[in-house]
């Protein structure tokens, strides 16, 4: 490990964000639940991905940031070319996920859904691929420009899946208030 002082850290963050994805995947099941009986397959597809898809991509870079991080590389260059590759593909990701978020219709994304659906990931993805680029330059400031970013995808990633979650449950909440009227 290039970088034994960070090992912990990585390892408690890859740990809870691969904890995590799984946990998505339970309130994937429950969304489908409540949502396929609402909206048409297409309309219902484009929520998940422009909402629910991300955020399991959020976890899923902060598990393999956290993997590169921690792997024993034999010099820093390649893992330099992991974390901006890991970084660009992140800013790309996202500039499809503001299309996917504008293209569906069901739902009015609020600032909230915005600053953190797009923005802070955005952010985030870039701060990783600009710290795989100066790595070789400054390794501590690019450490914890990484660091930083993946604690960030994380706290994203929990905050829309609760997002997520409490819509659900007031949604169906509504939903049973409707049918009993």
């Amino acid at each position: 490990m290039l970088f034994p002082a960070w090992e912990s850290f990585y390892v408690i963050v890859g740990s809870a964000a691969g904890a995590l994805t799984g946990l998505m995947f339970v309130v994937v099941a429950l969304v489908t639940d409540v949502r396929r009986n609402q909206y048409s397959g297409e309309s219902f597809d484009r929520q998940l991905g422009a909402f629910a898809t991300p955020t399991v991509m959020h976890f899923c870079a902060t598990l393999l940031l956290s993997a590169i991080e921690a792997a024993p590389w034999p010099a820093i260059a390649q893992m330099r070319i992991a974390v901006a590759v890991v970084g660009a593909s992140g800013v790309v990701y996202m500039i499809v996920v503001v299309v996917r978020t504008r293209r569906q219709t069901d739902y009015t994304p609020v600032f909230e859904d915005w600053l953190f659906h797009c923005v802070l990931p955005g952010v985030s993805y870039s701060a990783t691929a600009a710290a795989g680029v100066m790595l070789a330059r400054s390794t501590t400031t690019a450490q914890f420009a990484v660091g930083i970013a993946v604690v960030l995808l994380l706290f994203v990633g929990i905050h829309n899946a609760w997002d997520t979650v409490i819509y659900v449950v007031t949604t169906r909440a509504n939903r049973s208030a409707d049918t009993q009227e």
